[in-house]
């Protein structure tokens, strides 16, 4: 498919079809996209800086080297997409589904995934400072090596969750749901004295 002519900053694109097309190296700046199919679309190196994505389809998208900066993501699907040391700082989640969803590597430092449902979707190696994963549905999930430094996970639900590697730091245990959660000793402990408990060795005397 051939690339759509160049957006201009504060566009719009409605209704378009963009399946299976290459965005590498594009740069879109505080353009709306509402109802856009980009299914099986890939891009390495592209930049959306202050995007709207409205109602778009970015199923088993692929993209690397990309940054999604401070945009906005409404009721869009990610099912079955992978996302490989992309930046999403500050991009925000409403409403949106994340089935298969894969991310590997980046930063996503200050994204707002507040209620957002992750049951089915693996993080691995990314950054995630202050992230706001306040009530996230995340049970079952992959969230290995996660820098959670600073973020707000008030009410999630991180039962069954893989979270070896990953900075427990700032994880209240009794503020979210662990029952079943896999952790590394170096965690159970961060979480043991996180409940105010003192950990000394059988033979301190």
């Amino acid at each position: 498919m051939a690339l759509p002519e160049a957006v201009p900053a504060g566009g719009e694109v409605r209704g378009a079809d963009w399946d299976g097309l290459d965005l590498s190296g594009r740069t879109f700046t505080s353009v709306t996209f509402v109802d856009v199919d980009l299914t099986e679309a890939s891009s390495v190196g592209a930049t959306f800086t202050g995007c709207t994505f409205r109602a778009c389809q970015l199923n088993a998208s692929r993209h690397a080297d990309s940054a999604f900066l401070s945009c906005t993501f409404t009721s869009c699907s990610f099912f079955d997409a992978a996302l490989t040391r992309c930046k999403l700082t500050g991009s925000a989640f409403s409403r949106c589904t994340f089935d298969l969803l894969r991310v590997e590597g980046g930063d996503w430092s200050f994204a707002g995934l507040a209620a957002a449902d992750l049951r089915k979707a693996s993080f691995d190696g990314v950054r995630m400072r202050e992230a706001d994963l306040s009530a996230a549905k995340c049970a079952g999930a992959v969230l290995r090596g996660l820098d959670l430094s600073g973020a707000t996970l008030h009410r999630a639900d991180l039962s069954r969750c893989d979270l070896r590697g990953s900075d427990l730091s700032g994880v209240d245990p009794l503020g979210v749901e662990l029952r079943g959660a896999v952790v590394d000793v170096q965690q159970a402990v961060v979480l043991v004295r996180a409940l105010g408990l003192e950990v000394r060795p059988d033979d301190d005397g």
